[in-house]
C-alpha cells in the first residue's frame, strides 16, 4: 500500500503560505507593495491589534474589473510576468503570485476595486482561500482588508507575539516602503489614530527627514556614483556617528528593501580604521541595476537578492563610500588635530627621536601608583599607567567611564540631574518614540526626564551632568533599540538601558584627559562595585606585574 499521498489543496495551501505569510507585516508589506505596483500615488495602512486583528491597505492605483478581481486570489495568477525570461526582468515588486492566495488562505478577506474611471467596481469576501461573496460597488482603487489571520491555523496563530510587538514589526515594513518609495504619501493608523504621515518626498534626503528629523540627517553623508549599469545614491555616517547597534541600516536594490551581506561588507569595509569596536554605521543605500544583473526571486519573502557581478558591486559601492569617508574623516581630523595640538602641554624633556605630543602624551610628573598626579602614556583608546605596586596597568578609559556611569544610573547617586535652560526636542521615528514614552519613568530615574510633544518628537527637560554634550538623539534611539531587544537572562531591561546610555556618556579614544580628569576616572573606578569590567563584559584595566614583564622579555 502507498504511503506517500497527495495533500488536499487547501493544506497545500495553507503549507504555502507560511513562506510568504510569517506575521501581520509580511500582510502589510505584500499589500503595499501591490498598491506600489498599481501606480498609487497614495497608500493608507490601518491595522487593529497589533495586525493580528485588522490589516486594511487602501491605494488610489489603477484598480482591477471583476474578472481580475476574482483571479487575483488563484495561486500563481499575476499579471507582472508574462513568460519565463520575465523571470530575469523583473521591473514590479510583488511578482511572485503568491501573495494574495497565501494570505487569502489563512485569513479573511474583503477586497474592493474598480478601475479608475469606470463607475463599476466589485466587491469580493474570502474566506480560508474560498470565495463567499460576490457584489457590485462603486470604488475608484483598491482596498484589502484582512482579518483575523491564522484563524484556521491555530498552530501558526499561537506563535505570534504581542500586539506591541507585532505592531513594531509592522512599523519596520512600512518605515521601508516608505523610504524606498520616496514619490508616494505614505500613512499608517493604528486602532483608530494617526500613527505615521509621509507626504510625497522630493527624494530620499527629503523622505529621511520627514521619518526621522533633521538632527538625524546632519549626522549623513551623501555617495552618489554611476558605473556602467550601476547607480548608487546613498546616505552614511559621518565619521563621528555611529550606533552600538544596526537598527538603522537600511539596504533597497530597484527600490526594493532587502538584506544584503556583500553590500553591508562593503560599507563596513569603507569605515576600516575609522570604527570603534561594537559600533556600527548608519546607512541608506540605494542601488539601481538593470533587472537582468539581479536575481529577486531567491526568497519566498523576497528578502533577500542574488547579485551576477557580486565582486563588481563590491568594489564599486566600497571605493566610492570609502572616498566619501576618507573625505569627510580628513575635514574632521584636521580640526581635530588643531585643537588637541594647542590645548595639549608638551613634555618637560623629551629625546628628539621622540613622536610629537600631539600623537604620543607622556606626563611630567613621576609619582607612583593611583595618586592626585599619575605618570602616563597616551596609546590610542588606552592609556598605560605605572603602578605603585611595581609594573605597568593599560587602561582602556572609555571602559572604565562606562562602568562609573553604569553604576551611578543603576545606584542614582551623584547624577548631578539639572533641568535644561533650554528644552530640547528631538524627532524620533514612531517606533523609537513609542518605545520611549513606554519606558520613560526608567529613564527618570537616571536623570532623564522627557515629554511627549506629539507627532513622534520628544522634549528632553533634564539631563544628568555626565551626559551634557552628548548625542541625545544617539540615546533615546539606542535606549528605544534596548527596549525592542528586551532582556538577556539574568539581566533586567532598567541594567539593559543603564548599560547603553553609559557608553554614549562616557569618554572616548579621542578624547585625552588632563591630569585631574584622569585622576578622577581612577579614583571612581576604584570605588565602583566591579571595577575591572565594562557593563558589557570587557576589561576596563589589565596589570603587568614586573614578573609579567620580564616572562614577556624571556628573561624568566
Amino acid at each position: 500500500m502507498a504511503t506517500i499521498k497527495v495533500l488536499p489543496e487547501g493544506l497545500r495551501s495553507r503549507i504555502s503560505a507560511g513562506e510568504v505569510v510569517e506575521r501581520p507585516a509580511s500582510v502589510v508589506k505584500e499589500l503595499i507593495e501591490n498598491s506600489i505596483d498599481s501606480g498609487a500615488a497614495d497608500i493608507r495602512v490601518e491595522v487593529s491589534h497589533g495586525g493580528k486583528r485588522v490589516i486594511r491597505v487602501s491605494d488610489d492605483g489603477c484598480g482591477m474589473d471583476r474578472d481580475d478581481a476574482l483571479l487575483c486570489f488563484e495561486r500563481h495568477a499575476t499579471s507582472k510576468l508574462l513568460d519565463e525570461e520575465g523571470l530575469f526582468d523583473i521591473r514590479t515588486l510583488g511578482f511572485r503570485g503568491e501573495a494574495l492566495p497565501s494570505i487569502a488562505s489563512v485569513s479573511r478577506v474583503r477586497l474592493v476595486t474598480g478601475i479608475k474611471g469606470s463607475s463599476a467596481g466589485v466587491s469580493l469576501e474570502v474566506e480560508g482561500g474560498e470565495v463567499k461573496d460576490i457584489r457590485e460597488s462603486s470604488f475608484a482603487g483598491t482596498s484589502i482588508t484582512v482579518s483575523d489571520i491564522f484563524f484556521n491555523t491555530p498552530a501558526r496563530k499561537k506563535f505570534l507575539k504581542t500586539d506591541s510587538t507585532e505592531l513594531f514589526h509592522i512599523m519596520d515594513s512600512f518605515t521601508k516602503e516608505a523610504i524606498s518609495n520616496c514619490g508616494i504619501s505614505f500613512s499608517l493608523f493604528t486602532d483608530g489614530r494617526e500613527a505615521m504621515l509621509f507626504p510625497k518626498a522630493s527624494g530620499p534626503r527629503e523622505r529621511i527627514m520627514q521619518v526621522f528629523g533633521p538632527e538625524f540627517l546632519d549626522g549623513l553623508i551623501g555617495v552618489r556614483a554611476g558605473q556602467g549599469h550601476m547607480v548608487l545614491n546613498a546616505l552614511i555616517s559621518k565619521g563621528t556617528n555611529f550606533r552600538k547597534n544596526r537598527s538603522h541600516q537600511f539596504v533597497f536594490v530597484n527600490s526594493r528593501p532587502v538584506k544584503d551581506q556583500t553590500v553591508s561588507a562593503a560599507l563596513y569595509k569603507a569605515y576600516e580604521g575609522i570604527l570603534p569596536g561594537g559600533s556600527h554605521p548608519v546607512f541608506f543605500l540605494f542601488l539601481e541595476l538593470d533587472p537582468g544583473k539581479v536575481d529577486f526571486n531567491v526568497h519566498p519573502a523576497k528578502r533577500e537578492v542574488r547579485f551576477e557581478e557580486k565582486e563588481l558591486i563590491y568594489r564599486f559601492i566600497y571605493s566610492h563610500a570609502r572616498d566619501a569617508v576618507k573625505g569627510e574623516r580628513n575635514e574632521y581630523t584636521g580640526k581635530f588635530t588643531e585643537i588637541t595640538s594647542a590645548s595639549v602641554p608638551a613634555p618637560r624633556s623629551c629625546p628628539s627621536s621622540a613622536p610629537s605630543p600631539g600623537n604620543v602624551l607622556v606626563s611630567e610628573n613621576a609619582s607612583l601608583s593611583y595618586r592626585p598626579v599619575v605618570p602616563f602614556i597616551y596609546l590610542g583608546d588606552t592609556f598605560v599607567a605605572v603602578s605603585g605596586t611595581g609594573g605597568l596597568t593599560v587602561i582602556d578609559h572609555h571602559a572604565a567611564h562606562e562602568r562609573i556611569l553604569y553604576e551611578k544610573f543603576l545606584q542614582q547617586v551623584d547624577l548631578d540631574s539639572c533641568q535644561l535652560l533650554f528644552p530640547v526636542q528631538i524627532k524620533l521615528s514612531h517606533k523609537e518614540y513609542r518605545l520611549i514614552l513606554e519606558n520613560k519613568d526608567i529613564l527618570s530615574d537616571f536623570g532623564i526626564e522627557v515629554d511627549d510633544f506629539g507627532h513622534d518628537v520628544l522634549t528632553v527637560r533634564a539631563l544628568p551632568s555626565a551626559l551634557n554634550g552628548a548625542d541625545l538623539r544617539g540615546i533615546l534611539s539606542d535606549a528605544a533599540e534596548g527596549a525592542r531587544e528586551g532582556v538577556r537572562p539574568g539581566k533586567s531591561l532598567k541594567e539593559s538601558l543603564a548599560a547603553r546610555i553609559a557608553c554614549h556618556g562616557s569618554v572616548r579614544g579621542r578624547e585625552i584627559l588632563n591630569q585631574e580628569e584622569l585622576s578622577r576616572l581612577l579614583d571612581d573606578l576604584e570605588k565602583t562595585e566591579h571595577p575591572d569590567q565594562c557593563p558589557h563584559g570587557r576589561p576596563t584595566r589589565i596589570f603587568f606585574s614586573l614578573d609579567d614583564l620580564g616572562k614577556l622579555f624571556k628573561r624568566k
